[in-house]
């Protein structure tokens, strides 16, 4: 999908939207809001896709208020775009065809905490790191960690992830179960707490991962985690990322519970340092955390050392301490703003692909060759424990033929890793910048997806545009 097909797309007669917006303003007064500013924050996207405003902005404070905002819309065939807090990477809270963006950030409460049973019923507004500040006292936390603080029902609708899934999954592995608006303005429970099921489909993941185009998530049973005893991060440096990441297949393979191993290149590196201002060895690395009793920590660390030294790496330096743990995991997350320093003045859109992990040497190879074949900046960063990589292209938006070669570099990537047997997308999830490539992914299976489209939302008003390409 590249961004003249974006730009060729054109907005239906919106008669029915002007009459949607005159009554949800009549309903709710000020609370819907139609300034361009507030239309344009919600429209906006990290990519060069152009921001597409929607008509106006719904602040929802209940789920009531979620379906009386969707059945309005459903009568009129006017287009809702839910929105978290607008970190998605793809283009997902863009409004090609304007409409209502249905933001859902004041819903942000804990509405049932069950620490014996270690789950937790939640809003979509809240987010996770209010979450976890949340759950500190009970010795439990939710794991997932994409690096923003995204609001947690935007993570659901994505199926996002992050540092922490090799370990403990993505959000299709920890969400119990939703409770959505429907197209049609039903509400439905799609599970009960219950830690398994085999009554009927599965609902649940039907709606995680869906970007808001199947249904508008209003509630949330997550699984928890009790807090490790002991947890230990640290870096390990290696002369290639070739070896960083034949040691990564190795300790994924030999069952080391890691629960976390990020690779950054040593574009990456520098980047961080310069941020950061974190001492770290300026070639390749792995990131890793270990967590467990003291004695299983230790031995997972010693275990780890011996693969890095048989692959070139080494030494591996951890600690256990709060703050220096926080420092190393500070300066990964700040990675995209850290990215910009490489080439002042440039954007960064971050691109990902996932692959099975015993092909992601090869894959990243070939991806790093690619790079510096078509005179590109972009460095690699990845959760390649579980075969997931990121390229971050540092590029000037206003030059068209740097963002040709940009689009042109992201369409080899993300057919490069369908090669592997991968898929064009680990965890930013399809939305309008990777809908191109699922027809090579799926095949037959992306028709059975637009048949489940059709029939749960015939109207196409929840979040049209997004996942598949336009007819």
């Amino acid at each position: 999908m590249t961004l003249a097909d974006i730009r060729r797309e054109i907005s239906p007669p919106r008669h029915g939207t002007a009459t949607a917006v005159a009554l949800l303003k009549q309903r709710f007064g000020e609370r819907l809001v139609t300034g361009e500013d507030v239309r344009r924050a919600h429209g906006h996207t990290r990519t060069y896709i152009p921001n597409q405003l929607p008509d106006a902005v719904f602040f929802a404070e209940t789920e009531e208020e979620v379906r009386d905002v969707v059945l309005v819309c459903h009568a009129h065939a006017c287009p809702i775009i839910a929105f978290g807090i607008g970190s998605s990477l793809e283009g997902h809270v863009n409004a090609p065809f304007g409409g209502i963006s249905l933001d859902l950030s004041r819903m942000d409460k804990i509405l049932q905490l069950n620490p014996e049973d270690f789950d937790v019923t939640v809003e979509p507004g809240i987010t996770r790191e209010a979450l976890n500040a949340q759950l500190r006292d009970t010795g439990l936390f939710f794991p997932i960690d994409p690096g923003a603080n995204a609001s947690l029902g935007g993570m659901a609708a994505t199926r996002a992830s992050g540092t922490s899934a090799v370990r403990y999954g993505t959000m299709r592995d920890n969400v119990i179960g939703v409770t959505a608006v429907m197209a049609d303005g039903r509400i439905i429970r799609t599970a009960r707490r219950a830690k398994k099921t085999s009554a009927g489909y599965d609902l649940t993941r039907l709606l995680v991962g869906s970007e808001g185009t199947l249904g508008i998530i209003t509630k949330l049973n997550l699984k928890l985690y009790g807090i490790p005893d002991t947890i230990l991060s640290g870096v390990c440096p290696f002369p290639s990322v070739r070896q960083a990441c034949d040691a990564v297949i190795q300790t994924v393979q030999s069952g080391i519970p890691v629960a976390r191993i990020e690779l950054l290149d040593a574009e990456a590196i520098e980047a961080s340092i310069a941020y950061s201002k974190i001492d770290l060895p300026r070639s390749p690395c792995l990131f890793v955390e270990l967590h467990g009793s003291a004695a299983s920590v230790a031995e997972q660390a010693e275990f780890f050392a011996a693969i890095a030294g048989e692959n070139g790496g080494g030494p591996f330096a951890g600690s256990t301490r709060t703050e220096e743990r926080a420092k190393l995991w500070k300066a990964r997350h700040d990675f995209y703003w850290a990215s910009l320093t490489l080439r002042p003045g440039a954007q960064a859109i971050a691109t990902d692909v996932c692959v099975p992990v015993s092909s992601l040497s090869d894959c990243i190879a070939e991806t790093q060759a690619d790079i510096a074949e078509h005179g590109l900046i972009g460095p690699i960063v990845g959760h390649v424990g579980d075969g997931n990589f990121h390229v971050t292209l540092l590029l000037d938006q206003e030059n068209e033929e740097e963002v040709e070669r940009a689009e042109a570099f992201i369409a080899r990537l993300s057919l490069r890793a369908l090669r592997y047997d991968g898929t064009c997308t680990g965890e930013h999830g399809v939305g309008q910048g990777k809908r191109g490539y699922l027809q090579d992914e799926l095949g037959e299976a992306l028709g059975v997806m637009r048949q489940i489209k059709q029939v749960l939302d015939p109207n196409n008003i929840l979040n049209p545009g997004k996942i598949f390409m336009p007819a």
